[in-house]
């Protein structure tokens, strides 16, 4: 169909997004680099999010990075075992890998694209660290059943809420039942600073330490002047600029990043509520003998729309990729990450024994799962001639 298109995404920054920018380096002796409006910034998001700190960094990623690798260095057992779903993005992975720590597996439910709880249960032992969860494509991963169980057992939660702003769990915003939770501002995601990502917590010592790594382990960067006093008493022999506490790392974000994230965020929940609305149409809309509809939407804040394919004939599948390509209808297979990340290369030396029978929910998701664009612009219109398209395949 020469005329129809639905890519992944849309340009998500507003005329008036743009011209904020746009005053900002007009302004004489302006600062881009880290300043106040990064500072604003993540005073509003932890407003916004109910929390009471947050630290802006350039990535997603990187907060996953730093909430890893402050885990390690506040740990002091020699628990190493890190709980993770195989559905999840490579990063959260890596971050684990990359801190010396060991990730253990779960597969996933359908329903929500999350890990499975109760076989996570069963993983964890006396090695067990913390549980990394990720709340995949706007779905919420937890229940209050597993946050009670974890707290009995001493086991530290960690939630990735990179593809998940504002769902919610008992009408409590995600992101603010783990001891850190991270957030990814990426073009495609519910809201975008082009780049950037935030880390979130209730516990000061926590707050202090991503800032601290966030830019070289320097303690100038310290909040807690009293503290960096300290530590500056502690070490005469080395200019009070230029303490490095930490070996440490460059993840900062910029004035222009922060102007974005202030702006988008007066419209993120207006847009959340857009794209829920469109789910739910879409949900109904598409042919349930084709395609798994039973998610569970309750608190739900996706940014796109899940499609399992009901078939596992790879014939079949490739005719429903061929009609979405001949169709201008943009996907991506595997939904969140890649599909199983069991099955990625970077990951061999710690998959060897792993027996993927066992991982039959991430296997059909890696196969025959897909997510299309999902955008608050996105018309009820639009949205039946998608439908009426992945309908008529012939599988």
């Amino acid at each position: 169909m020469k005329n129809f298109k639905h890519p992944l995404m849309e340009n998500n920054f507003t005329k008036s997004d743009i011209n904020l920018v746009i005053k900002l380096l007009k302004k004489k002796n302006v600062i881009l680099t880290q300043s106040t409006n990064v500072l604003k910034f993540e005073k509003e998001w932890s407003k916004w999010l109910g929390v009471k700190y947050s630290v802006f960094v350039n990535s997603g990623s990187s907060a996953n990075l730093l909430s890893i690798s402050i885990l390690r260095i506040l740990n002091k057992t020699r628990k190493k075992d890190i709980i993770l779903p195989a559905l999840t993005w490579s990063s959260d992975v890596a971050s684990v890998i990359q801190n010396n720590l060991k990730p253990i597996f779960v597969d996933i439910n359908l329903n929500n694209l999350s890990m499975n709880l109760e076989e996570a249960k069963k993983k964890i032992n006396k090695n067990t660290l913390a549980v990394f969860i990720t709340h995949a494509q706007g779905f919420n991963a937890l229940n209050k059943n597993f946050i009670s169980f974890l707290k009995r057992k001493k086991i530290i939660l960690i939630e990735d809420v990179c593809e998940s702003h504002g769902a919610l769990l008992d009408k409590k915003k995600l992101g603010t039942f783990g001891l850190i939770s991270n957030f990814s501002f990426y073009y495609a995601h519910h809201m975008s600073t082009i780049e950037g990502g935030m880390i979130c917590t209730n516990d000061k010592k926590i707050y202090e330490m991503a800032r601290l790594l966030r830019s070289h382990g320097m303690a100038r960067e310290l909040s807690d002047k009293n503290e960096e006093k300290k530590i500056i008493k502690n070490n005469p022999s080395l200019s009070s600029k230029f303490i490095f506490v930490h070996p440490s790392y460059n993840v900062r974000n910029n004035e222009i990043g922060a102007v974005l994230g202030l702006n988008q965020l007066k419209r993120l929940n207006k847009n959340n509520n857009l794209r829920a609305k469109n789910l739910i149409f879409f949900l109904k809309s598409i042919d349930p003998n084709k395609y798994f509809t039973s998610f569970n939407l309750k608190g739900n804040s996706n940014y796109a729309f899940p499609l399992i394919l009901k078939t596992s004939n790879i014939k079949k599948r490739d005719t429903f990729e061929n009609t979405l390509k001949a169709n201008n209808i943009e996907f991506r297979r595997g939904n969140a990450g890649g599909g199983n990340q069991l099955r990625q290369p970077y990951l061999k030396k710690y998959t060897r024994n792993i027996n993927l029978k066992y991982y039959r929910n991430v296997e059909k998701v890696h196969f025959y799962g897909y997510y299309i664009g999902n955008y608050p612009s996105l018309s009820k219109k639009k949205i039946v001639k998608i439908c009426e398209i992945l309908n008529g395949v012939k599988f």
